[in-house]
C-alpha cells in the first residue's frame, strides 16, 4: 500500500499511529500539534480572505473578483489538507526515530499568496473595477 494511502487512513484513525515505533517525548508531539494548529489558522485566514474578496469588493470585475476569491479559497483548502497530512507524517517520523519530512508546500503556498497579493496591488493601482 502506498504511503499516501497509509497516511490518509491515519487521518481518520490517528490511534493507529501508536502501533508504530516508540512514544516520542510529549514536548515534540505537542509541538507537532501546535504546528498543525498554525496551519489550520492559516487555512482559516485564507478562507476568510476569499470570502472577504467575494463579499466586500463588489466593484471589481466579476472575473477578477471570483478569480481572487477562488484562489484564496483553494489555497485555504490545500492548507487545511496539508495540515493534517503533515501532522501525521511528522508524528510517524518521530515515533520511528526518522528525520522529519520535508515539503515544498510552504514555498508553493508562499508563492501563491504572493501572486494573489501582487495581482491585487495591480488591480488597486490601475483601478480595474467593473465601473
Amino acid at each position: 500500500m502506498s504511503s499516501f494511502v497509509q497516511s490518509l487512513r491515519l487521518w481518520f484513525a490517528p490511534q493507529r499511529i501508536r502501533d508504530e515505533g516508540e512514544t516520542p517525548d510529549y514536548r515534540f508531539s505537542l509541538a507537532n500539534e501546535r504546528t498543525f494548529l498554525a496551519w489550520i489558522r492559516t487555512a482559516l485566514a485564507l478562507v476568510g480572505g476569499g470570502f472577504a474578496v467575494d463579499q466586500f469588493l463588489p466593484d471589481l470585475r466579476w472575473g477578477v473578483r471570483v478569480g481572487f476569491a477562488l484562489a484564496l479559497l483553494g489555497a485555504g483548502v490545500l492548507c487545511a489538507l496539508r495540515a493534517v497530512n503533515h501532522w501525521v507524517r511528522c508524528e510517524r517520523a518521530m515515533r520511528r526515530g526518522e528525520d522529519l519530512p520535508v515539503s515544498r508546500f510552504p514555498t508553493v503556498l508562499s508563492l501563491a499568496v504572493a501572486v494573489v497579493a501582487l495581482a491585487m496591488v495591480l488591480v488597486i493601482l490601475f483601478d480595474w473595477t467593473g465601473r
